[in-house]
């Protein structure tokens, strides 16, 4: 790769310096050309917590400028030092000056991808209740980086239109509403709310023209009731809005499949045993639907990727954990997967 890729640091009061480091320690291929935008001073408490007898250690370089990444050695953590953070945030704690930090990193990240600076960022877990008490007026990541991609276009935030999905290497689902509450969910399940995921899914699993991944994919897609509604016996969601979403994206050349039972869709798309799902991607109606299944086949190697920005971003689809920060037991394995991801994405 010839532009590096950068890591935010996430909520400085829970596990993501943690796993930054001991991603940079034990997958010295995954993090090359890879550095933290972030504190310094963090992530050097943040090595100490991952040491112990027998470790290995792992040094901590200053960088000025993130093409400096490429040349770092392996296993050491090259980081660019984000101004604001003045002094060391208590571990474990819901903190408004870790909240306004961790999204001033993702705003500096996203603000060099859009410039073409970096190839991509890898974002470490924040805390909504943290990025609140800052007076951050986005709930998470996702709309984060939508407004800052729409701000940096000329364009309404409405026009720079954005999906989740959560992957792993068995089951793939992208959603229809993301950070809303189940009722504004529900009320998010329209037809062009349906269609314009199938095209963002769509467009995104089939992959850049001259890809290697480029095919035709198979789109699975939830209904919104138990059992897809039963022939509008348990509602009519399925009948009046989504069946007509999908017709109208096979029209358009999208091989979408549904609206299918929520129970049963996500196990004919899983891959299992060397063989592919029957769907490459499963469209879920909202945040829990399509999240649970992928979550219940392993924390420890999905990854979040926002579809529909003109950069690349993925992050871990875990949390900042706070019971376990600075404990040095918090695994990075979904932060590793969220880098490779990153990489081929590139690539």
């Amino acid at each position: 790769m010839n532009r590096p890729i950068a890591i935010t640091l996430g909520d400085a009061a829970g596990i993501g310096p943690e796993i930054i480091a001991k991603s940079f320690r034990d997958a010295p291929q995954e993090t090359r050309g890879c550095f933290v935008a972030g504190d310094v001073a963090t992530l050097r408490r943040a090595v100490g917590f991952i040491g112990g007898a027998g470790r290995a250690s792992v040094p901590v370089a200053v960088i000025e400028a993130p093409r400096d990444a490429l040349n770092a050695p392996p296993r050491c953590i090259p980081v660019l030092q984000i101004p604001g953070l003045q002094q060391a945030v208590p571990l474990g704690a819901v903190s408004g000056v870790a909240g306004r930090f961790a999204a001033d990193c993702v705003v500096w990240a996203a603000r060099a991808a859009l410039r073409g600076e970096i190839a991509a960022l890898v974002t470490a877990p924040l805390h909504k209740e943290a990025l609140a008490l800052a007076g951050i007026a986005f709930p998470g990541h996702t709309e984060l980086l939508q407004a800052e991609a729409a701000a940096y276009q000329g364009k309404p935030v409405r026009e720079v239109p954005v999906r989740m999905m959560l992957a792993n290497n068995e089951l793939s689902t992208v959603l229809v509403s993301i950070h809303v509450s189940l009722r504004a969910a529900i009320e998010a399940v329209s037809f062009d709310n349906v269609l314009q995921t199938l095209r963002i899914a769509h467009q995104f699993v089939r992959g850049p023209v001259g890809s290697a991944r480029r095919h035709r994919p198979r789109i699975g897609v939830a209904g919104l009731n138990p059992h897809a509604g039963e022939g509008g016996l348990f509602g009519r969601e399925e009948i009046d809005i989504i069946a007509p979403a999908i017709a109208a994206a096979r029209c358009e050349g999208i091989d979408a499949n549904g609206p299918f039972a929520p129970d049963t869709v996500f196990m004919r798309a899983r891959a299992r045993d060397g063989q592919p799902g029957e769907f490459d991607v499963v469209v879920a109606m909202y945040h829990d639907q399509g999240l649970i299944p992928v979550k219940y086949l392993g924390v420890d190697q999905g990854v979040n990727v926002t579809l529909g920005l003109p950069l690349v971003r993925t992050s871990p689809d875990h949390g900042t954990a706070f019971d376990i920060a600075g404990s040095g037991t918090a695994d990075a394995a979904s932060l590793i997967a969220a880098i490779r991801m990153a990489r081929q994405l590139c690539t």
